[in-house]
């Protein structure tokens, strides 16, 4: 850290995000869609503004925190194959910190295996949910950071990097809605010193920063680095309101790997209202709820679409859809399979 560093408080590097411009364009798009479509558009609404609620409220916490760093919101970076859209990175004077916001709703515990659940009151009983792992999920992200600082290094020097990577590169969880409680008493404790609530966020990153050992980067230190991270920013473009759209009719026959069977018919223009789109389209938003992540998570649209175009009967077929490799399918295949073969 240098002599003659002025930085003392916090800037924003990057503060607009897809979620906003997905928002924009569905407020735009429902004043003059299909009114049998405006239900589904609609759910997507009040989804997007909750969880765009939950990150306003964390950029308010940082940009009132008076520290020195760099706040970038909202990256997208692709490697190999591997997409991983990142909530907010922030480069402090000694660390760099990957934020998973988190918008739950309900009483959220995490028991000693490291599992999360969910408590929510329905009337006057409670149900209890479990979640898919935020923090394995902002992991993901964290590994992504490392292969892209990774190729950074000269070859030589990069033992001693990986080495070195976990002692200034930290993941954390943030819950911003106040009104959540949470239970971490038996949960492990790596897990317990990478979750907490948004009100705890300031006094978290100053003790993280007095915690580490490695030497304070200078004002220009900080600056390239954060410029480093926003360059890698790929843009993420795409029309939020296709999804609403007709297809594109299917071939009538397609192959399937596994048993030899073929698809009979082609896919209908209105397979959006068809009872198998819609149930698909449910499973997927109700697991999005009841895990706390983005309805893509699960499966995007086009897998979604897949799904219709092959109606896999068995793991087997399912694991020839793109992105439904053998742990998703351990997850949600069982599910899937019954869906499709009651709505046949």
């Amino acid at each position: 850290m240098g002599l003659f560093d002025k930085l003392r408080d916090p800037i924003v590097l990057k503060e607009d995000s897809e979620a906003q411009k997905q928002l924009e364009q569905l407020n735009a798009y429902l004043a003059t869609a299909d009114p049998q479509k405006k239900e589904q558009i609609e759910d997507d609404i009040k989804l997007l503004q909750y969880g765009i609620y939950g990150e306003n409220a964390l950029m308010f916490e940082l940009k009132n925190s008076h520290l020195p760093m760099y706040i970038l919101h909202d990256l997208f970076y692709e490697r190999n194959g591997l997409t991983t859209q990142i909530d907010y990175l922030l480069v402090t004077r000694k660390l760099v910190v990957i934020i998973e916001c988190k918008n739950l709703y309900g009483n959220i515990t995490i028991d000693a295996q490291g599992n999360f659940s969910r408590n929510v009151q329905l009337g006057r009983r409670y149900q209890k949910t479990g979640i898919y792992s935020p923090v394995t999920q902002n992991q993901r992200h964290l590994d992504m950071v490392h292969e892209i600082m990774r190729e950074t290094k000269p070859a030589l020097f990069r033992s001693a990097f990986d080495k070195r990577f976990d002692e200034t590169y930290k993941s954390v969880i943030v819950l911003a809605n106040p009104s959540t409680y949470l239970d971490m008493r038996f949960a492990p404790k790596d897990i317990k010193s990478k979750v907490i609530k948004a009100d705890g966020l300031v006094s978290y990153l100053k003790k993280l920063n007095d915690n580490c050992d490695a030497s304070g980067m200078s004002d220009k230190e900080m600056k390239e680095l954060a410029d480093f991270f926003l360059e890698k920013n790929q843009p993420y473009t795409k029309d939020y309101t296709e999804k609403y759209s007709s297809p594109a009719q299917a071939p009538a026959q397609e192959e399937v790997i596994g048993e030899q069977r073929t698809a009979a018919e082609p896919i209908p223009q209105n397979v959006e209202e068809t009872p198998l789109y819609q149930a698909l389209r449910s499973y997927r938003f109700n697991k999005s709820r009841e895990e706390g992540v983005k309805p893509y998570y699960i499966f995007n649209n086009d897998q979604l679409k897949r799904l219709i175009e092959i109606s896999p009967a068995t793991i087997q077929e399912l694991l020839t859809v793109s992105g439904f490799g053998e742990a998703k399918c351990k997850k949600y295949g069982a599910d899937i399979i019954r869906i499709i073969s009651q709505n046949k």
